[in-house]
């Protein structure tokens, strides 16, 4: 008993930090509509901060957590609020996207300014003095700080919500913001004030929990999961039902690390406890109608059979030139293009066609690279579908309790699953199952060999690299044949409305499930190609944060297009990657890169994707015989003056993207249409211009029709 009641002051102490997290995370979504994604990640940052003066810089506590809580918190408070402010009039997805692109902003801006490889650590509050005793359990001076923090925060936003005048505007909002701006109210000082008391509270939150744990910038980032199932516990509108949940976490993690035992496959379900807490409170709770939900849906074009064909020969001849150009080392890195282009259009028919948002994506592929690694070791041609086959049937699974969830809430669920695999499922050492022995990672890396086709194994960087392309130039056809297909309607049916689908006779069930195992078997397929090219892949290349970069991406290059693939793959691993290796202290730099490009699309910076938008930019081109028989020759001959060696990478790449410049200008001067003379109204013909015999048979014609 004495023990069970020290781990619950423990959880108690963890459950006080959680609910005053969550209930920023409840402030500004109930004032804002806008669910914040970084709210952790904002509470990390505060971490670091109050590490940086406390201990970097040697500044009394005191001084510390004042200039981090009521200077550094607000100000960040209100440039996020600036940055949502335009976001709030767009569609759901570009919120969600913009939160997420702050998410892994703000990892990657912590990595860059505090170094990952040195450990850090914060002393509690209060170190110095001698713990007491309640009964028989002791108490941390911490752990007694937390809990009076959390009541007094618990006070605090009651008579704020009820007792002033910018409680009332903020409770108005909620209900309905174009109204209360005709009641004499600010929405936009409401607004202002729930971003800065819910950064605040982040900041809090992370101050508090930062000795408790290692000063990681992911770690603390996704210390957040605990505090979303909190807020889901309260349906993301209740702060009392939102301390409970909190509670009810907080103690659950206690009671896990005290009373689970000890073997080797439990370890990693303590740390997956609050995700699957999260799934099973999405999945058990009535959701309310989420805020916001008047989407701007984007038009998804119809692609045309000439173009894909033509689009998959450019990416197969792409891999080509890669592979005929680069050394061995070098198709290592840059042959990854293809199979992250494969991974990113696995987003296309599920978010771009379906609107299903998942932020799961690359733990599937993580799937795929497990069963093909396994299934394929010496090189089983089969072992590919086999991948593309068991990644489905995962993507299917998850598809089930993906029918009740939709907007945010799919996409908190699915970020649960992918911190699921994450640190529990990809971490289990091999198990038995029915009578089949199991192995995933097996708590290290797997090896992966490529293909044997037709007696000949590809197994060279080289092959590998035109095999990928091959497949994502398949991939894509495929693709653009579904969007062409009765599916692909369906799909675009249920993105605009799944209540109209349903009415109309479409089965939500059949169809969820449907694209979710396609989808998932697309990544699937891209992680077997990405472990080939690395012939070994470990857990961690599959983690929830790393799937954010891709997402975001994919988003920014636009997800109902079959050319996003080969742009994402393109930029994740062509320029990043050539940058850092020109410039190494640019590293850190690209690494915000994504998060940069997600809030710039967010914002409406791109309207549509960088992808539409090229290919109106590039139509003259597309649709010029002339222009594009002169490219393919200069493209070709600038290749075989590499492969002799007349010239070098750089200048072949310097080469190819003038001559692209050149061909669109080319192509723009000879399509620049034809100026039209301004239209002069009928009562001024034969005043501002002479007067023609045709002007008389065209009033002669009206006057007839008009009679």
């Amino acid at each position: 008993m004495e023990q069970f009641v020290t781990f619950g002051i423990v959880g108690l102490s963890t459950a006080a930090i959680y609910a005053i997290i969550s209930s920023g995370l409840v402030v500004t979504y109930t004032t804002t509509g806008v669910f914040n994604f970084a709210h952790g990640a904002t509470g990390m940052m505060a971490a670091f901060a109050y590490w940086q003066l406390s201990i970097g810089w040697g500044w009394p506590v005191w001084l510390s957590v004042i200039t981090v809580l009521f200077v550094l918190a607000p100000a960040f408070g209100l440039l996020v609020e600036q940055l949502m402010r335009p976001v709030q009039r767009l569609g759901e997805a570009e919120r969600l996207v913009m939160t997420i692109a702050l998410l892994s902003g703000l990892i990657a801006v912590a990595r860059w300014i505090w170094d990952p490889n040195k450990s850090r650590s914060l002393p509690a509050f209060f170190a110095e003095k001698d713990s007491f005793h309640i009964g028989a359990a002791t108490v941390s001076w911490h752990q007694a700080l937390t809990m009076v923090v959390a009541v007094a925060v618990a006070l605090g936003l009651r008579l704020l919500m009820f007792n002033t005048r910018t409680g009332a505007e903020m409770r108005a909002t909620v209900d309905d913001r174009a109204l209360v701006g005709l009641t004499g109210a600010d929405p936009v000082r409401a607004n202002r004030v729930a971003w800065i008391l819910g950064t605040t509270l982040a900041a809090l939150g992370g101050i508090l929990i930062a000795p408790m744990v290692a000063l990681d910038a992911t770690q603390l980032s996704l210390l957040i999961v605990s505090a979303y199932a909190a807020a889901i516990f309260g349906r993301l509108k209740s702060l009392p039902m939102t301390f409970v949940g909190a509670i009810v976490i907080g103690c659950m993690e206690a009671y896990l690390a005290g009373y689970l035992p000890q073997n080797e496959y439990l370890p990693g379900l303590r740390l997956a406890a609050p995700a699957l807490v999260l799934l099973l409170a999405l999945l058990l709770f009535p959701h309310g109608r989420l805020r916001g939900r008047d989407r701007h849906l984007s038009p998804v074009p119809l692609p045309s059979v000439r173009g894909t064909f033509a689009f998959a020969g450019v990416i197969v001849a792409f891999g080509l030139l890669l592979a005929t150009v680069l050394g061995a080392g070098d198709l290592v890195t840059y042959g990854q293009i293809f199979a992250f282009g494969v991974i990113a259009l696995s987003f296309v028919p599920l978010v771009g066609y379906a609107g299903q948002i998942s932020l799961c994506q690359l733990s599937m592929a993580g799937i795929g690279a497990i069963a093909c690694a396994h299934l394929g070791g010496d090189g089983q041609w089969w072992a590919l579908i086999a991948a593309v086959v068991v990644a489905g049937v995962a993507g299917a699974v998850v598809a089930v309790p993906a029918l009740r969830l939709s907007g945010v809430y799919l996409a908190l669920g699915t970020a649960a699953i992918a911190v699921v695999l994450d640190r529990w499922i990809f971490s289990l050492p091999s198990f038995e199952l029915f009578g089949i022995d199991i192995a995933l990672f097996d708590q290290g890396s797997v090896e992966l060999v490529g293909p044997s086709l037709f007696g000949m194994q590809v197994d060279t960087p080289a092959e590998l690299t035109v095999f990928s392309a091959v497949c994502l130039a398949l991939v894509t056809a495929g693709i653009a044949a579904l969007r062409r297909g009765r599916l692909g309607r369906r799909l675009i049916a249920l993105r605009d409305s799944e209540a109209a689908y349903a009415t109309l006779g479409g089965s939500l069930l059949l169809t969820k499930i449907v694209v979710f195992a396609i989808s998932a078997g697309i990544a699937g397929l891209g992680g077997a190609l990405y472990g080939m090219q690395l012939q070994s892949v470990a857990a961690d290349q599959f983690n929830f944060v790393a799937g954010l970069s891709i997402f975001l991406i994919a988003v920014v290059g636009g997800l109902g297009v079959v050319g996003n693939g080969l742009f994402t793959g393109s930029m994740l691993a062509g320029p990043f990657n050539a940058i850092v290796a020109l410039w190494p202290a640019a590293q850190n730099l690209v690494q915000v890169a994504p998060a940069a490009a997600g809030l710039a699309y967010g914002s409406g910076a791109v309207d549509d994707g960088v992808v539409p938008s090229l290919r109106r930019r590039w139509e003259p081109v597309f649709h010029d015989a002339l222009v594009i028989a002169a490219v393919v020759t200069w493209v070709v001959l600038l290749w075989l003056l590499r492969l002799i060696d007349v010239i070098n990478g750089y200048v072949l790449i310097a080469g190819i993207v003038a001559g692209a410049l050149a061909a669109r200008s080319w192509a723009a001067a000879r399509h620049r249409p034809v100026p039209h003379s301004e239209e002069i109204p009928v009562e001024w013909w034969g005043v501002k211009r002479p007067w023609t015999a045709e002007d008389e048979e065209v009033l002669d014609r009206a006057v007839t029709t008009r009679s």
